[in-house]
């Protein structure tokens, strides 16, 4: 396609980019034709992508071609269309790498504005083909890049435009695989950290009725993926399961009502609110984590796959710690809604470990397992010593008491017989000590 260029280079901007697309499409359509394996767009392709379409000139002394607001609406309308019209998948998804895959160069910045206004407009206007391509692309690109774009989506349908929320609600229907990544990343996004980073009431309300009405929408792109296909390193996860365990853990401290209330279009949304969401929430992930096993046993995987990482689940106690320590030194200020916030977190802390152990959501190896159990009684223990990872070095408790999670369970062959690890007397008298690893003590408390 090299040699269009100079075709090209006497046209406006909108002239030029709409006949590119159109080679562009004509191009790889007769390279998937062609039967060629593993299809690639040529170097020189790219370039032109990144001349006409993204506007990075290709000469230092070149003009910089840029289009107005109205021009680039109608390429968004174009590509829309091409994309509509497009009936294989195979070529509207390498059509969609050509133009959205980051190549590491300074073209990037320009394909995440405009992937940005692509998929917004996708989810505003139903273009379905788009969607499926953008879901591809949120499970192939580096996380940093993904949240990137969900927060596109939540700016311009939960903050920007003051009732657009049903409108991103509908890819629900539309685009299931591009809601269970969308799920993923703004899981990946907001950590509850901080205040910017504690979901909107609109997002979180959408993503507990999508759950709510499929639990099995969480897992689209895991039943989706070819299991020879391993993630990249850097991609989000392939469920967003351990990002929902989070929030549920984390929301009780991070919605206290006497904390600041935080703050969602501009009103003061608390826990009063939030609460109930986030316990809705927790009870669906748990009734996810047991629809795991018939699903792990007809796919080869049950007790060979975890779906919730343990490099996730300390990351998360080792968080939990950090809080809990924090309210700790504010005892003479904070009222007794804050011990009963602190006690919601580790109750659901245990009830998504066990649930997820019992399923074998979450695989623990005596090591790896005997650790997770260090930082739960290091959070009842006191006072509050900070891991960093999980390789910090076990203390001198049992490691046979992480292997066997669910007392129910037989006993694998081969390993020693489960000894319940009795509980840790805890100093801190708002915390009762409470047996992790025996049973599933702590009755699911909606009322919270």
């Amino acid at each position: 396609m090299g040699d269009i260029r100079q075709s090209l280079l006497p046209r406006d901007v909108l002239s030029a980019a709409k006949e590119l697309l159109y080679h562009l499409d004509i191009y790889i359509c007769n390279m998937v034709q062609s039967g060629r394996q593993a299809p690639q767009v040529d170097t020189k392709t790219l370039d032109l992508v990144e001349e006409f379409i993204l506007h990075v000139p290709k000469d230092r002394n070149a003009q910089v071609r840029r289009m107005s607001a109205l021009q680039e609406l109608h390429l968004l309308e174009i590509m829309c269309s091409c994309f509509q019209e497009q009936s294989r998948d195979t070529v509207r998804q390498l059509v969609f790498s050509a133009l959205f895959s980051l190549q590491g160069n300074q073209a990037d910045e320009s394909r995440m504005a405009l992937l940005g206004k692509l998929v917004s407009m996708a989810v505003a206007v139903g273009r379905i083909p788009i969607l499926e391509c953008a879901a591809t692309w949120l499970q192939r690109t580096h996380r940093v890049y993904c949240i990137r774009l969900a927060q596109v989506l939540v700016d311009d349908y939960c903050s920007l435009v003051p009732g657009s929320v049903p409108t991103l609600q509908n890819i629900h229907s539309a685009s299931p695989r591009f809601c269970c990544q969308f799920i993923t990343a703004v899981t990946t996004l907001y950590d509850l950290s901080t205040e910017e980073l504690t979901p909107p009431l609109e997002l979180l309300k959408m993503i507990v009725s999508w759950i709510q009405e499929d639990p099995r929408l969480v897992l689209i792109t895991f039943l989706n993926t070819p299991l020879s296909n391993s993630q990249p390193v850097s991609s989000l996860d392939v469920t967003p399961l351990g990002g929902l365990v989070r929030w549920c853990v984390k929301a009780p401290l991070a919605y206290r009502k006497d904390k600041k209330p935080v703050m969602v279009n501009g009103t003061g949304e608390n826990e009063q609110e939030a609460g109930p969401l986030f316990s809705a929430l927790h009870l669906s992930v748990l009734q996810v984590f047991m629809l795991l096993p018939n699903i792990l046993t007809e796919k080869g995987l049950f007790g060979r796959l975890a779906l919730l990482q343990i490099e996730s689940v300390a990351a998360l106690i080792s968080d939990l710690s950090r809080l809990l320590d924090q309210a700790d030194k504010h005892t003479h200020t904070i009222s007794d809604e804050s011990h009963a916030a602190s006690q919601l977190a580790l109750d659901r802390l245990a009830q998504a470990l066990q649930v997820a152990m019992a399923n074998r959501a979450l695989l623990c190896s005596r090591g790896k397992g005997s650790r997770i159990l260090n930082l739960l009684q290091l959070i009842l223990s006191g006072p509050v010593m900070y891991y960093n990872n999980i390789h910090t070095p076990p203390l001198s408790f049992s490691p046979h008491a992480a292997h066997s999670p669910i007392a129910s369970h037989p006993t694998l062959p081969g390993h020693a017989p489960h000894t319940p690890m009795a509980p840790h007397p805890s100093p801190h008298p708002q915390y009762p000590a409470q047996p992790f690893m025996t049973g599933l003590p702590f009755p699911y408390r909606p009322g919270h």
